[in-house]
């Protein structure tokens, strides 16, 4: 990750947040739902904004076939990830920061089918 990356604040590199009320509607779901989505690390997220709540990127929900729902590559990334020791703001950084290697950002990746490369380069950061 570039210094200048690291700098970045985390806002500016995700862009759009969901609260877990937020996220649960996206689903077509319940809340508690989407806290076990964030207990089980299919998502991640961090507390912020003007009252401090809960939020995961909105990046982390993709529409499929079936309907909305969460990025399927995405738990991989994050347990492998944290075996390397990120935070979840660590990971969400690393997640949201474009990669030369990638030609993008490792979540933009995956949402394009590219998690070899992106578990690869996970991987690499332990």
């Amino acid at each position: 990750m570039s210094d200048a990356s690291a700098q970045t604040p985390l806002d500016d590199l995700v862009g759009e947040w969901l609260t877990l009320p937020d996220l649960a509607d996206a689903l077509g779901t319940d809340v508690s739902r989407a806290r076990g989505l964030v207990a089980s690390r299919h998502v991640v997220g961090v507390k912020r904004g003007e009252r401090t709540t809960f939020q995961v990127p909105a990046a982390f929900v993709v529409e499929t076939d079936d309907g909305p729902a969460v990025l399927e590559t995405l738990r991989g990334t994050l347990i492998l990830l944290g075996d390397a020791g990120f935070s979840d703001p660590e990971a969400l950084r690393w997640l949201f920061t474009a990669d030369e290697t990638l030609g993008r950002s490792p979540v933009e990746a995956l949402r394009a089918g590219q998690r070899a490369q992106v578990r690869r380069l996970a991987q690499a950061m332990g």
